[in-house]
């Protein structure tokens, strides 16, 4: 028996996709309001321009991702995903050192994120109260003043046909440059907001790379070494037995239109690496794409958790509330997160929708706060960063320095890091002073 009559979720990427999937257990009808074209394929769309380079599913969203679709890393394999050995299969130049590498008992799924977001499109097919409608827009909120509460939505679809929907519940997944936002600030409801500047761009391109006894690695990533060092790069292989290569460049380091316009630019920024292993890849390598650019100048964090008279009715989940730094692929696993919240949130009978969604926005700035704080430690390496620096940041960058260094020699550390990255253990488990410091000391030792 649902005990809600109606969903309506704004935009259908993977974050309103997983909000979908939750809602249908709770909800009669759940309707997913989505701009782009109905997808024939797993392609890139252009409501998802970052769909074009790297992504990565970490533990804790690969894991979530199978608890909402049973079976669906499965399918993810036997449609051309590639299945790795976590700590094997990964090589890793990080901080000027190599991680070690060995079985730590993991495995991740190297993928595109058009093939993740297609095989995720068959699953939510499967369920009934579901629907999609495409090439639809919002251009505004149905609010009714007195109760502070949005009942509704205005929509435009491509024939500019104008219509409205009611609802017992908004969920607005639509992105960074959401409608909330610019609505909630014309009515004078200030969301505070959090804003750090990291001038990112990433430059990706698919190859065909020749078979090679040598190449021992399924993925490998170069990350600069900060504050001298602002460009990275990541190969790895991917369905479809290509290999995509995303080069990253923080505070404008890459020359976006260079790059598109000179067709060895992309081979140049790849020598420039701090290792050359990438180069040295692809450098021969036969192109299978053009060159793709996605920027991302600022991330920002927005905490409605601790707005002021919110309305009631309106839910903001994934990109829409927090754009975190792409670099550290923990994106779309903080998406999966925020809707297992939901879902448990939903499961409380007594709760009501009012309770949940407040509820649910506190929980997710938890969910949110360690994440947030771990990334940004790493982008105030450089000193162009601007925004709110955390408390205690350079002792936790010290700190987080020697975890990195620990984690080429130290295989219990790394182990340690690794969980940490993926969001399956607490930053507290490598909170350990007295190993970091023996650790330390030894080497001032032995140097």
């Amino acid at each position: 028996m649902f005990r809600h009559k109606k969903a309506i979720i704004i935009g259908g990427g993977i974050s309103g996709k997983l909000a979908a999937r939750v809602l249908a257990e709770f909800f009669h009808e759940v309707i997913i309001l989505e701009r782009d074209q109905e997808p024939q394929g797993p392609h890139p769309r252009k409501g998802a321009p970052q769909g074009e380079h790297l992504h990565a599913l970490l533990f804790a969203g690969a894991n979530g991702l199978e608890s909402l679709f049973p079976g669906i890393t499965d399918t993810f394999h036997k449609s051309g995903a590639v299945k790795i050995n976590s700590t094997q299969d990964l090589s890793w130049f990080h901080h000027g050192v190599w991680k070690v590498r060995f079985d730590g008992g993991y495995t991740t799924t190297l993928q595109t994120r058009p093939h993740l977001e297609w095989i995720i499109e068959q699953y939510m097919k499967r369920i009934s109260n579901v629907t999609v409608q495409y090439n639809h827009s919002v251009k505004n909120y149905m609010y009714h003043e007195e109760e502070n509460r949005i009942h509704g939505v205005e929509t435009i679809d491509a024939s500019g046909s104008i219509k409205t929907m009611n609802a017992d519940l908004i969920v607005d997944a639509s992105g960074v440059s959401s409608l909330s936002t610019s609505w909630l600030a014309k009515r004078g409801m200030q969301i505070p907001e959090e804003q750090v500047k990291i001038g990112l761009s990433y430059a990706s391109k698919s190859f065909s790379l020749p078979e090679s006894a040598e190449r021992d690695w399924s993925i490998k990533l170069v990350y600069p070494h900060p504050p001298q060092e602002k460009i990275g790069g990541t190969i790895s292989k991917v369905e479809g037995n290509r290999y995509m290569v995303t080069l990253i460049g923080y505070h404008n380091a890459i020359n976006d239109k260079e790059v598109l316009q000179n067709e060895d630019s992309f081979i140049e920024i790849a020598q420039k690496l701090p290792n050359q292993d990438i180069y040295t890849e692809v450098k021969n390598a036969v192109p299978l794409s053009k060159t793709s650019i996605f920027r991302v100048p600022q991330i920002t964090w927005k905490h409605v958790d601790q707005a002021k008279n919110f309305p009631e009715g309106l839910l903001l989940i994934g990109d829409t509330i927090c754009r975190i730094d792409p670099v550290f692929g923990q994106g779309m696993s903080i998406a999966v997160l925020e809707a297992l919240a939901l879902q448990k949130l939903l499961q409380c009978q007594n709760k009501m929708l009012k309770e949940i969604t407040t509820t649910f926005h506190k929980q997710e700035a938890k969910i949110i706060a360690p994440i947030w704080n771990m990334v940004i430690t790493e982008d105030f390496r450089y000193p162009a960063t601007s925004g709110k620096r955390p408390l205690g940041l350079t002792i936790q960058q010290w700190y987080a320095k020697n975890i990195f260094i620990l984690s080429s020699q130290n295989q219990e550390i790394y182990h340690a890091f690794v969980k940490v990255m993926n969001l399956v253990s607490p930053i507290t488990t490598l909170m350990n002073l007295k190993i970091v410091v023996k650790s330390v000391i030894k080497r001032s030792i032995t140097k």
